[in-house]
């Protein structure tokens, strides 16, 4: 059985999230997606429990909706705190087995704080402490750093994080199974840093809304008979995932460097010949994932692990339907677009497996070229940086040019 997961995901009860985000919506969008396993989100938050209370909960450790759908108690909890005269600030998933269990977490983190505010609460805990104190409370609990590369809140973020997954979690790294990519890096950038050869690579889409362009945008496929929470903790302890979908990590929010307000965006070769500095207001640029991974990175790129799992690097049909009509995402012409190629199939179906030639009889050739290249790995992206996603390009003259900036060196950066 293959199971396609998105198991970092929000409630409308967390900060810039849709307020229209429910349980109904979610597995509406994850079917029309794709997706047939989703994370259930924020389970600490008050009013989100209850929700998630209604759900059927049975001895596999997955909660169902009144239709059968399956979900995950999953939350994503931020850790802020000060390690070696360092501000800290990592963001981390957590994955419980049951109710009970998740009662127990947010008793816990109600000792140390307040978790009515947000649906990802924070908290003055180190990283190590806080993997031991939810082991205390249940072994089954598994913890996972979220996007592991994002310049403010992760492991190895640029603005706060560590140099080494070790440093991060000390003793209590034998808890650690798996790392999140995020949407600015992927699996072959991961692949580069030794120090990660143990733990299980996942990806997500950490949605703040249920929109088909948000949900699954990321996610992790399983293989398993059965369908359970200790299946799904075995395949992580394991490395034995099936594969990961990404998107094009140039993608991410965060994979150059950059300034947003003064529109400066470089890769980082320029940012070295800038020594980090934005030359516009000579303040220091926001470090992207690109540039950490060149400093942390002990392998040249295109390293490959023999037991590397494989993994699809898409961009969701609707941005692609939005850069080929040149009208926004969220507009009727996509959407009238979307749902006839849509027809009588599910989007992980359009972009992976249905034939062009099937394709070609609900969609005109320059969008079913457009899905064939994408699912091809065949489109430049104009990389994100600073908070601002990145842009799939089809025009001939802007991909050289990103071809030409894109080139990083082989070896180290080393620091500014």
């Amino acid at each position: 059985m293959e199971i396609i997961s998105d198991l970092h995901i929000h409630g409308c009860y967390s900060r810039a999230t849709s307020k229209q985000l429910s349980f109904a919506n979610l597995e509406k969008y994850a079917k029309i997606k794709g997706v047939n396993l989703l994370g259930t989100g924020d389970f600490t938050h008050p009013k989100w429990i209850e929700d998630i209370k209604k759900l059927k909960e049975d001895d596999s450790g997955i909660l169902y909706s009144e239709t059968g759908f399956p979900f995950v108690l999953q939350t994503e909890i931020s850790l802020v705190y000060t390690q070696d005269e360092k501000g800290r600030r990592v963001h981390v998933v957590v994955l419980a087995p049951d109710v009970a269990t998740v009662l127990q977490i947010t008793e816990y983190l109600k000792s140390k704080g307040r978790v009515d505010y947000d649906g990802r609460p924070i908290f003055k805990i180190p990283c190590d402490e806080f993997v031991e104190s939810l082991k205390k409370i249940n072994p089954k609990i598994e913890i996972i750093p979220a996007h592991i590369w994002t310049p403010w809140f992760s492991m190895f973020g640029s603005k706060s994080g560590f140099n080494s997954i070790k440093d991060c979690f000390k003793d209590q790294l034998k808890h650690i199974h798996a790392i999140e990519t995020g949407l600015s890096s992927d699996p072959e950038m991961n692949w580069r840093l030794s120090q990660l050869d143990p733990y299980s690579i996942v990806s997500f889409s950490d949605l703040h809304s249920f929109w088909p362009w948000r949900i699954g945008r990321e996610a992790t496929i399983f293989e398993m008979n059965k369908l359970s929470y200790d299946n799904i903790i075995k395949a992580l302890k394991e490395k034995s995932i099936k594969a990961t979908i990404e998107v094009d990590p140039a993608y991410g929010k965060y994979h150059w460097d950059g300034h947003r307000k003064c529109n400066i965006v470089f890769s980082p070769k320029e940012s070295l010949k800038h020594k980090g500095i934005c030359p516009v207001c000579k303040k220091p640029l926001t470090i992207g994932v690109e540039y950490r991974v060149e400093e942390l990175a002990d392998r040249d790129i295109g390293y490959k692990p023999k037991d590397a799992k494989p993994f699809h690097k898409l961009i969701p049909l609707s941005e692609l339907l939005s850069v080929m009509l040149k009208k926004g995402v969220a507009t009727n012409t996509v959407w009238k677009e979307y749902n006839t190629i849509m027809k009588g199939r599910n989007e992980f179906d359009v972009l992976l497996r249905t034939p062009e030639k099937e394709l070609l009889k609900v969609t005109n050739a320059k969008i079913v070229d457009a899905i064939i290249k994408n699912r091809n790995n065949n489109i430049h992206v104009q990389p994100g940086y600073d908070g601002v996603y990145g842009k799939a390009i089809f025009d001939d003259s802007i991909q050289k040019e990103i071809l030409q900036r894109v080139k990083s060196p082989q070896k180290s950066l080393g620091e500014f």
